[in-house]
C-alpha cells in the first residue's frame, strides 16, 4: 500500500517548516504509524553522512529521528550547498554533481531533477504509512513556478494535502497567508486545506478576531495557533536563535567565530544544551572577551573564510590566546585554518584556485582535491587530558592533510599544545568527551565541577521531540490533519 502524504509549505522562509514538520513526526510515530520525511531540495551547510557515506540535509536526520527510524538520501535526494553568493555544490542523491552557478543550476534540463525527485518519493512512499513532505522557502515562488518541484509543482505531483504556515512573530502574518494564496493558482489553491501561524507570543484570545477576518477572506480553515515553543531541537537553518543565545550565569565560556560560511554549527547542539557552560557566536574581535576555549568551526570555503578571519583581525586574536595556552579547537575547515598552509591549486572550493598561509598552530598543510571525503567514524582519542575518550561522528570536507610531523591520517584528533583538530563533526556528542572537555576547563580555571556537567544526549534527544509533539498536540486541530490525511484531495 502506497503511503499517504501530507505537506507542510511556509509563506517564507525560517517560518519553522522543519521543527513543525519534525513535531508532527514524532506525533505520527506516537500514534503508531509507519512514517518518515521527505524534502525535495534543501540549501544548507549543515549536512550528514549516512551509514552507506552519503550526504543528505540535517533537518531531514532530525526529522528521521522524530520518526524512530534512520536516515537515508531517500529523504532528501538534492541538497544545495552555497559556496559563494551566486553558486553552490550540488549533492544529488548523496554524491557531488558538481559546483553550480544558481543561474545554470535552474536552467537545467527540469526532467533530470524531477526524475531524482520523484523517483526518491515513490520509493519511500512504498516503505511507509505517512510521507511528511516539507517545503523549501515560499509556497509562491512565482518567478520559479515554471519548473517547480519543491513545493505547489511536487504538491500536484504527489497529490497531497498542504498546510500553509506563516510567522506571525516577524509581522504580517495574515498578508503573508492571504497574499501567498492570491499568488498560486486556483487548482494550487484548491490543495491548501488549512493554515497555521507559528511562533505567536501573548494572549491568544486577542488573536481571534484577526483569525475570523483570515479564515473569511482566505476561504481556508485556521489549523492552529503555535507559540514560540521552548523546546531544543537541532536547528540547520541560517537564521537560526542559536547565534545569539546565552547563558550568562555559567561557569565556563566557549567562543565560536562564526564564520561567513560556517558549516555544520550543528556540532555545538551537546555543548549549548550543557547547563554548566554557555556557547557564544562571534564574528568581531571586540567580543571575544577571554573565553575559556576558542573555537574555530567548519565552513564550506576555508580559503575565503580565513582571509576574512585575518581582515576582522581574528589571526592576532587567536595567536594571543594559544599562547596563553588557551585552549583552541578547530573543527574540518577550522581545522584546515589551523595548519601552515591551505592549497587548493585546482578551484574546487576557492574561485580561481589558491594557496594562502594557514595560522601555523598545527604542523600540517591542506591540499584541495576534487574528491569529497564522506565517512561515519568512530574510536578512542586521548584528548582534553583523559585517556581513550570515545567519540563518534562523520567526516564530510574538501582536502587532504598532510602531516608535517608524526601524526596518521586515520587519527581522530591532533593535538600540539592547547591546541586541537579534528575533521569530525559531532565530536563532543559523546558524553566521554564533553566530561573530559568540562573537567579540563574547570581543572584551567581553577573551580570545582559542577553539578549539572553532564547528561545523556540521546535520552535528552528523545525530551525534546516528546515536548515538541505534546505541544504541538494542544496547539494544532489534530482531528483535522487526520481528517485531511485520510481524504487526500
Amino acid at each position: 500500500m502506497k503511503a499517504k502524504p501530507l505537506m507542510i509549505q511556509g509563506t517564507m522562509s525560517n517560518v519553522g517548516k522543519s521543527l513543525l514538520t519534525a513535531g508532527l513526526c514524532r506525533i505520527l510515530w506516537q500514534d503508531g504509524y509507519k512514517v518518515a520525511p521527505f524534502k525535495a531540495q534543501n540549501m544548507a551547510l549543515n549536512s550528514y553522512i549516512t551509514e552507506e557515506g552519503l550526504e543528505m540535509g540535517r533537518a531531514q536526520v532530525v526529522q528521521a529521528a522524530a520518526c524512530g527510524i534512520k536516515p537515508t538520501v531517500l529523504m532528501n535526494p538534492i541538497l544545495l550547498k552555497p559556496t559563494t553568493d551566486m553558486g553552490s555544490q550540488v549533492i544529488v542523491k548523496g554524491e557531488v554533481y558538481g559546483n553550480m552557478e544558481a543561474r545554470d543550476y535552474f536552467t537545467q534540463k527540469k526532467v533530470q531533477r524531477n526524475a531524482v525527485v520523484f523517483e526518491a518519493y515513490e520509493s519511500l512512499a512504498s516503505e511507509y504509512d505517512i510521507i511528511l513532505i516539507e517545503g523549501a522557502g515560499s509556497a509562491a515562488e512565482i518567478n520559479l513556478r515554471k519548473d517547480d518541484f519543491v513545493n505547489m509543482g511536487l504538491a500536484e505531483h504527489v497529490r497531497t494535502p498542504v498546510l500553509l504556515v506563516g510567522d506571525i512573530d516577524r509581522g504580517g502574518v495574515f498578508a503573508q497567508l492571504c497574499g501567498t494564496l492570491l499568488l498560486l493558482s486556483e487548482d494550487e489553491r484548491t490543495l491548501v486545506k488549512g493554515l497555521i501561524i507559528n511562533k505567536f507570543r501573548g494572549n491568544r484570545d486577542l488573536l481571534q478576531e484577526g483569525l475570523t477576518m483570515l479564515e473569511e477572506r482566505s476561504a481556508k480553515p485556521v489549523v492552529g495557533v503555535v507559540p514560540m515553543l521552548d523546546v531544543d531541537i537541532e536547528d540547520e537553518d541560517s537564521l537560526s536563535h542559536r547565534f545569539t543565545h546565552k547563558r550568562p550565569d555559567a561557569p565556563l565560556d566557549i567562543a565560536v567565530i562564526r564564520l561567513p560560511k560556517i558549516a555544520n554549527f550543528t556540532d555545538f547542539y551537546a555543548l549549548e544544551a550543557t547547563e554548566s557552560l554557555t556557547l557564544r557566536y562571534i564574528d568581531a574581535v571586540g567580543d571575544l572577551q577571554k573565553p575559556d576555549m576558542l573555537v574555530i568551526p567548519g565552513t564550506k570555503n576555508t580559503i575565503a573564510d580565513l582571509i576574512w578571519l585575518r581582515e576582522k583581525g581574528f589571526d592576532t586574536a587567536i595567536l594571543r590566546l594559544a599562547s596563553t595556552h588557551t585552549p583552541v579547537f578547530g573543527i574540518c575547515g577550522g581545522y584546515q585554518m589551523l595548519g601552515e598552509r591551505v592549497i587548493d591549486g585546482e578551484g574546487v572550493e576557492f574561485q580561481g584556485g589558491g594557496s594562502i598561509a594557514g595560522l601555523g598552530l598545527l604542523a600540517m598543510i591542506t591540499v584541495f582535491t576534487k574528491e569529497k571525503q564522506r565517512a561515519l567514524v568512530k574510536g578512542r582519542v586521548s584528548v582534553f587530558g583523559s585517556d581513550q575518550v570515545y567519540v563518534e561522528g562523520y567526516e564530510i570536507h574538501m582536502g587532504q592533510k598532510h602531516y608535517a610531523c608524526s601524526e596518521t591520517d586515520t587519527a581522530l584528533c591532533i593535538q600540539q599544545g592547547t591546541v586541537y583538530g579534528t575533521y569530525v563533526h559531532g565530536f563532543f556528542d559523546t558524553q566521554e568527551c564533553r566530561k573530559a572537555l568540562i573537567e579540563m576547563l574547570c581543572k584551567n580555571k581553577g573551580i570545582p565541577l559542577p553539578q549539572n556537567a553532564f547528561f545523556d544526549l540521546s535520552q535528552y534527544r528523545e525530551e525534546q521531540f516528546n515536548r515538541l509533539a505534546a505541544a504541538l498536540r494542544r496547539h494544532l486541530d489534530m482531528d483535522f490533519i487526520y481528517k485531511i490525511l485520510a481524504e487526500g484531495v
